[in-house]
């Protein structure tokens, strides 16, 4: 069970990295990269296609691994 937990634990790091490099990027210009981005702060633009669709698969893939950590955690101490 240990081995089976860990190799979907890897799995999901590489499809976490791949899924956070193919997200669009939010800068425009080098200005923006300097001040973090702070002007764009309490604009609200909702994102659509798919940007939204990685946000979301991030989000899952997320808590996937957190959930899969906490699961070997528990095998490992018990």
């Amino acid at each position: 069970m240990y081995n089976l937990l860990l190799t979907l634990l890897i799995i999901d790091c590489v499809l976490i990295t791949i899924a956070v490099l193919m997200q669009p990027s939010k800068t425009n210009d080098a200005m923006s990269a300097l001040t973090g981005g702070a002007d764009d702060l309490f604009a609200k633009q909702k994102p659509r296609g798919f940007e939204a669709f990685m946000q979301k698969v991030t989000v899952v893939l997320g808590i996937i691994f957190f959930a899969l950590a906490l699961m070997l955690y528990w095998i490992s101490s018990h």
